[in-house]
């Protein structure tokens, strides 16, 4: 009997404990920084399966972190289970219908990303002690990976000093190895200050902070012919200065979104942006101040541990979706367009398949359309060799972000994903503590990639996570 097969039975009993926290962390979706209601279930949950528990990891009162095991290689498994503002929706409904108007909704599936990850822990904690074997599993419960940037703020605490190895998954419309291609992204907010005044009696007496905003957004539009093209810039109105146009809008602040392939790059790309909002402050008489509200790096790859991973997803299969499953997701696709599904096979860089779900494995050397986003995985990528999984647990064609990936996010078949997740999580973390080579493999990839380009925190120091109050008992 191999590793991976005395771990399967743990996984057959423990389905339904998972799930329910799964599905307990989408009910009550919160956003980034205010997650309490999660790190509780999740630390219960952890507490109740025995684990060493530490709170408050890195200073952030939604942190946490479980240890279980003794001596050896230190093996974390890192979940999420932060939502997004505005994605309300009401589960296994087929139409957009809100649960609460304007509420926060899971639409990147971290209720099951977070629930997957304590559970692959679970099961490493079960086979260290059935086995006495030397070792030690941890889950990092991590917050506000969308646009918080927890793990670097954690990783600038030194939450990951002592790790040896970091696996990780997202739920997704494919099941693939990670391809470890993401955008570094820092996140600046533009604060412009003018001068009020009459706008129609002495429009001439005032300096529109909104108008410097204006000019802004058209200074930086104007970029995008000179800068990389996987480099990505993206902004949102936080004050536009004022609901009366009959006044000079004296303040206004916007946010930008700033993203390049790595870390040097996007640095670059900052220094540009801010000086395009110094051109918008001098041609408008406002002053100008920008504060980094969070940042994070590029991921770096690790060539031993993908192909560890891909092995025990060949000897795991396909998740085992059925007709029920097909069903459901394919009414899912019925609300999408051709599109949206092609993109989807474009992305993986397979052909097109007769399937709503992913019914197979993505082989490793598949290479589709470069189609990436950012996440704070990048940071714990810099300081320890890191591995992530994508695990079909939607209908293909999905678009991320949207209301079909929350409407899907309790499902049967979300479910069966999530216990994939764990199985192939759970089973690459038995092979970095089985064989005896692959460890220093994985240690030796990671050093020749950060001897190269050292890992600087992308957060300056003066800069610290925008923690929020503990909401009081009663709330």
């Amino acid at each position: 009997m191999t590793s991976l097969d005395q771990l399967l039975p743990f996984f057959d009993e423990h389905t339904g404990a998972f799930a329910a926290l799964s599905d307990s962390v989408w009910e009550t979706p919160e956003i980034a920084y205010t997650e309490f209601r999660s790190v509780a279930a999740h630390t219960e949950t952890l507490r109740r399966y025995g684990f060493r528990v530490t709170e408050d990891m890195g200073g952030i009162p939604t942190a946490v972190m479980g240890e279980a095991g003794e001596g050896g290689p230190v093996i974390a498994i890192l979940g999420e289970y932060d939502a997004l503002p505005g994605l309300s929706q009401v589960a296994g409904a087929t139409e957009h219908k809100e649960v609460h108007a304007n509420g926060h909704g899971h639409g990147c599936g971290h209720n099951l990303l977070g629930s997957a990850s304590l559970m692959a822990a679970a099961a490493v904690k079960a086979w260290l002690a059935k086995t006495g074997k030397p070792g030690r599993v941890r889950y990092y419960g991590c917050p506000a990976e969308e646009g918080g940037a927890a793990k670097a703020f954690m990783v600038r605490a030194g939450c990951f000093k002592d790790v040896d190895i970091a696996i990780s998954w997202h739920p997704a419309a494919m099941t693939r190895v990670d391809e470890a291609q993401s955008l570094a992204n820092t996140r600046m907010d533009f604060h412009f200050t003018g001068r009020a005044s009459h706008a129609a009696a002495a429009p001439h007496l005032g300096r529109s902070a909104l108008d410097a905003v204006e000019l802004m957004n058209v200074g930086v539009n104007y970029m995008r012919e000179h800068m990389p093209s996987d480099a990505r810039i993206h902004y949102a109105m936080l004050d536009s200065g004022g609901i009366a146009p009959n006044v000079v809008q004296a303040s206004a602040k916007v946010r930008y979104a700033i993203r390049a392939r790595d870390l040097p790059g996007m640095l670059a790309l900052n220094e540009r942006v801010k000086k395009v909002a110094q051109g918008a402050a001098l041609m408008t008489e406002t002053h100008v101040e920008y504060s980094i509200m969070s940042a994070l790096s590029n991921m770096l790859p690790n060539k031993p541990l993908e192909a560890a991973m891909y092995q025990v997803m060949q000897r795991l299969g396909p998740v085992p979706f059925d007709a029920q499953d097909m069903a459901f997701a394919a009414s899912i696709q019925a609300t999408l367009s051709e599109e949206d599904i092609s993109a989807a096979y474009r992305r993986a860089g397979v052909e097109p398949r007769a399937t709503p779900l992913c019914d197979f494995i993505v082989p490793i050397e598949a290479k589709g359309e470069l189609m990436i986003g950012s996440t704070d995985v990048g940071d714990v990528s810099w300081v320890v060799p890191t591995i992530q999984a994508r695990v079909a647990t939607q209908a293909i064609g999905t678009p991320g972000h949207s209301w079909q990936v929350v409407a899907q996010g309790k499902s049967p078949a979300a479910h069966k994903g999530m216990v994939h997740a764990a199985r192939i999580m759970a089973g690459t973390a038995l092979e970095v503590l089985t064989d005896e080579t692959l460890m220093a493999r994985a240690k030796k990839d990671h050093q020749e990639r950060t001897q190269r380009m050292p890992y600087v925190c992308p957060i300056p120091d003066s800069v610290s996570p925008p923690i929020q109050p503990r909401p009081s008992k009663a709330a």
